[in-house]
């Protein structure tokens, strides 16, 4: 099998949409409206296929961008510079073929060697222990935790220097 990581584009956006609210609650749900604000606006937006099928893919955000998600906004307020995952999903049949870490590579790659920050957020409740599980072996670690919804979803920040 080949991983082939390219841009994504406006004819991906439907099968990455489907990906993503597949995953959910694992990732936060969006449309397809928000899908092409990400294409227009994320610093990276990257789409993983694995024999011409999607297996994955990965919205990445730098500090400036206007987007209002309070997880976002909470690195922004806590460091100057770094390179944030808004969101990243794997295809089922894909899990297992090092995509979500080609992924993370992909997108440290495209960042500027000034960035010495990558940060994202895992769900602790509802738990995403495959994620945690993940993200500590890429070496991440855990900075603090946010509520939402009134308690009934709580994201644990994580953050890897380089």
């Amino acid at each position: 099998m080949s991983l082939i990581i390219s841009t994504v584009e406006p004819d991906d956006l439907a099968d990455v949409l489907a990906l993503n609210q597949a995953e959910v609650p694992h990732v936060g749900t969006v449309d397809i409206e928000q899908m092409h604000w990400f294409a227009e606006h994320a610093a990276c937006f990257r789409v993983a296929r694995l024999d011409d099928g999607l297996a994955g893919f990965l919205i990445g955000l730098r500090p400036g961008t206007d987007y209002q998600s309070e997880n976002y906004r909470w690195f922004c307020e806590h460091y100057p510079d770094f390179a944030y995952v808004d969101r990243v999903a794997v295809a089922i049949p894909a899990r297992r073929h090092g995509v979500a870490s080609a992924l993370y590579q992909d997108f440290a790659a495209s960042v500027p060697a000034s960035v010495k920050l990558m940060t994202c957020e895992v769900n602790l409740d509802p738990p995403n222990d495959t994620s945690m599980r993940f993200h500590e072996r890429l070496g991440f670690r855990q900075v603090d935790t946010l509520s939402h919804d009134a308690g009934k979803k709580i994201v644990a920040l994580l953050v890897k220097e380089f």
